[in-house]
């Protein structure tokens, strides 16, 4: 055979002995050939040097890739997504969807100038969308007829979406420490744009329940009910808004509301900087300050010391969320539930 040519189903076939269907049969559905042919086979095709069906043939024939299409959560690019304990957790629940359905997944970058280029131009058959109900996205996903899920974002009975229960979770946080005696709170909410932190201090005149997602806005609500039923206004609390994972996010906690004796936070990311910052500074957690996560990520059961948080079933979402585009069914709008995790930093406050 010419060294120019690439070798076929048919090349193998022939000199295996065998048809061009019995040839594909070995690479696609190998259950379906005797032991003797397969073996026969295989080693006309290591003799040809055939490594197996030129998958953009498949592509032509059956108009599919294979593969799923994973945007990220806001505008953060797929590095992002890696560093997050969250997103890693999210991306392995994915992963395993498609492992099981033998499909491919292709992760996105989310960056606002290029996402929805990104969307329209995928080599996929179907979309999760992280953390977003922005209806250029869902506009460019429809466009393309594609089966897509909204993850964390109610988009109204048309749209596929998975969610959690925010409110209901941030509650349950808010009661605990108030439980155990906290009346001096502060919030670490979710910077969704790229910058420093944002202090807000109490008495601005600017109500706090402002956020960029859905999900953050019911955890807004949720730690406004859980303060009220302490006779305590959310207004009143100090709120820093973080990107998740920033560094500086636990200094300025220390920084700048020393008078805290507990910390409510919307990722567990958030809560473990804060924790890290602890043991820089020799401050003792809990005895000095309770804090609380929010996802129930691996990690947040490892830190020092141990992360109470509000628990997800991350994975699972992810899993659930690939097998919605897989099926491409009537649209569903899932609400996932949350359970508060008590664990080591929370207790009462000693000042």
């Amino acid at each position: 055979m010419s060294a120019s040519k690439m070798p076929t189903l048919a090349d193998v076939g022939r000199v295996a002995g065998v048809s061009r269907g019995t040839v594909s049969n070995v690479f696609n559905h190998p259950d379906l050939v005797r032991a003797d042919v397969h073996q026969r086979v295989k080693a006309a095709a290591r003799q040809l040097g055939y490594d197996g069906p030129d998958p953009r043939g498949r592509v032509l024939r059956d108009g599919k890739f294979n593969a799923i299409g994973f945007l990220p959560p806001g505008a953060y690019a797929i590095a992002d997504v890696i560093r997050s304990p969250y997103g890693r957790e999210l991306v392995l629940g994915v992963s395993i969807a498609c492992d099981a359905a033998g499909a491919t997944l292709s992760l996105i970058n989310g960056r606002d100038e290029t996402r929805n280029s990104s969307i329209r131009e995928a080599l996929v058959d179907g979309f999760i969308l992280g953390h977003s109900a922005d209806i250029d996205l869902i506009t460019s996903a429809q466009r393309r007829r594609l089966p897509f899920v909204i993850l964390e974002s109610d988009a109204g009975p048309d749209v596929n979406s998975i969610r959690i229960d925010g409110r209901s979770g941030a509650l349950a946080a808010v009661r605990h420490l108030a439980a155990l005696g906290h009346r001096r709170f502060a919030i670490l909410s979710i910077r969704r744009t790229s910058g420093p932190p944002i202090i807000h201090i109490p008495g601005s005149g600017k109500s706090a329940i402002t956020a960029g997602f859905q999900l953050d806005h019911e955890r807004l609500v949720g730690f406004a009910q859980g303060l009220a039923e302490i006779n305590l206004s959310i207004n009143d609390v100090p709120i820093i808004e973080t990107t998740p994972g920033e560094p500086s996010a636990g200094a300025v906690v220390f920084d700048r509301v020393p008078q805290a004796t507990a910390i409510l936070t919307m990722s567990d990311w958030q809560a473990i900087t804060v924790l890290d910052e602890a043991i820089r500074r020799g401050i003792n957690i809990p005895e000095h300050l309770s804090v609380v996560g929010f996802d129930g990520t691996a990690e947040s059961a490892r830190t020092t010391p141990p992360l109470t948080t509000v628990a997800q079933d991350i994975a699972g979402k992810g899993r659930l969320a690939a097998d919605m585009v897989f099926a491409n069914a009537a649209p569903k709008q899932i609400v996932m539930p949350v359970e508060l995790v008590v664990r080591g930093s929370t207790a009462r406050p000693r000042r």
